[in-house]
């Protein structure tokens, strides 16, 4: 499997005219690109920004559109377009819509591009993001557990080069050695472990949506947030780092981690373990992967572990969390079954943010759509398409029954 990035120890900043880098947020009024735009900000004459999308909040990208100067916005839902070309009136800015307008303005040229947009939506823009080469940021992690043999096979044709953003990713990325992949003996993704570690699963029955989404020490979106009471988050991840990692499934653990303190581990063959440590602000990951191969000031909370006094971890619960254990079946089972597997997952957690079904039921929901759906071979963008369709029809349908 290749590495994550294309000629690692050649590969040079990229710059524009004038010395300053040209950046793209995919999402940028989401928590990853409000937070992108803060380090932009903080970074004075580094960065222009040459592209922002957003996907329904025409108000919100506007304002930042204002502010920023981007030479393209586009907006996700076309119903949002008169709004925002209406806002922008006057300022030269080329306005776009709709899912092929958001395509477009990821297509336009860059040296470095967030891909923040949420679920199985940014796919698409990020691929075009990829085939247009420079660096991709991703914290999108849906991109690569639905269609990552896709964009990997899209990252080596193109000479991209794939920077992770997730924390747990970024962590892993910068302890990794792909000189000597070999000397690696596991990588260790830790997990909070969510709002509901501690509860037992007939607790958990009861649970509602504003519960869900109070995350203990991450401040993020409400389908990411379920995502992380569910452990669903988590199974992703792993997905997601067999792709960005040459790794195999064995050698992938997960360990819960409640202070979220140590970002992620990899285990080495002479007893070396090495992780990556930083409170938990997404200005971190995001930071280090603006500013690389360098590094830039964040104003993230500085570790002070004396303060902190102790780091505990537990493993986790497979009978209260059976969503990893259906992320490591979707892995192990690869081709279409980890897109079925995404799919369902969205469908299922917009049903429970909207009070239609319960929190356990969206694990059982995702499972019964593994069950109908068979395995098919996925290599074009066209069969995960075709897969990601069907899996929400299944999984909508299964959600009607509840």
């Amino acid at each position: 499997m290749a590495p994550i990035v294309t000629n690692l120890r050649d590969h040079k900043r990229p710059q524009s005219a004038g010395n300053r880098r040209r950046i793209s947020i995919l999402g940028a009024t989401g928590s990853v690109g409000r937070n992108t735009i803060d380090l932009i900000e903080r970074g004075g004459d580094a960065f222009t920004v040459e592209v922002l999308t957003a996907n329904t909040n025409a108000e919100a990208l506007a304002a930042q559109a204002r502010k920023l100067r981007p030479r393209c916005v586009a907006i996700g839902d076309a119903q949002a377009y008169g709004a925002l070309k209406e806002a922008l009136a006057g300022t030269g800015i080329e306005v776009m819509a709709g899912p092929s307008g958001m395509v477009e303005a990821a297509a336009r040229p860059a040296d470095w591009t967030m891909a923040a947009i949420v679920g199985a939506a940014g796919l698409e823009p990020t691929l075009a993001a990829i085939r247009r080469g420079g660096v991709v940021a991703i914290a999108n992690k849906e991109t690569l557990v639905c269609a990552g043999d896709v964009v990997m096979a899209a990252v080596r044709e193109h000479g991209a080069t794939l920077l992770p953003v997730d924390s747990e990713h970024n962590a892993i990325f910068q302890v990794f050695d792909f000189d000597r992949i070999e000397a690696v003996e596991k990588i260790i993704l830790t997990a909070s472990g969510g709002p509901f570690r501690k509860l037992s699963l007939a607790e958990m029955r009861d649970v509602t949506p504003a519960q869900a989404v109070a995350h203990p020490v991450w401040s993020m979106g409400a389908k990411i947030s379920v995502d992380s009471a569910t452990l669903m988050n988590k199974g992703l991840e792993l997905i997601e780092a067999s792709f960005l990692f040459p790794v195999p499934e064995p050698r992938l653990e997960i360990l819960i981690h409640p202070q979220s303190v140590i970002h992620s581990m990899v285990a080495y063959i002479d007893g070396s373990v090495l992780a990556q440590l930083g409170s938990p602000d997404m200005r971190t990951p995001i930071a280090h992967a603006l500013a690389w191969p360098g590094r830039m000031a964040a104003p993230s909370p500085r570790l002070d572990l004396a303060v902190l006094g102790s780091l505990s971890f537990e493993t986790p619960d497979p009978a209260r969390f059976p969503a990893l254990t259906l992320a490591r079946h979707a892995l192990r089972s690869g081709g279409s079954v980890p897109t079925t597997l995404n799919a369902a997952n969205e469908v299922a957690v917009e049903a429970f943010l909207a009070n239609r079904i319960g929190f356990l039921d969206i694990a059982r929901i995702v499972e019964r759509t593994l069950e109908q759906l068979p395995r098919t071979p996925v290599s074009t963008l066209d069969e995960v398409r075709a897969t990601d369709e069907e899996a929400r029809r299944i999984a909508a349908v299964l959600v009607g029954t509840r």
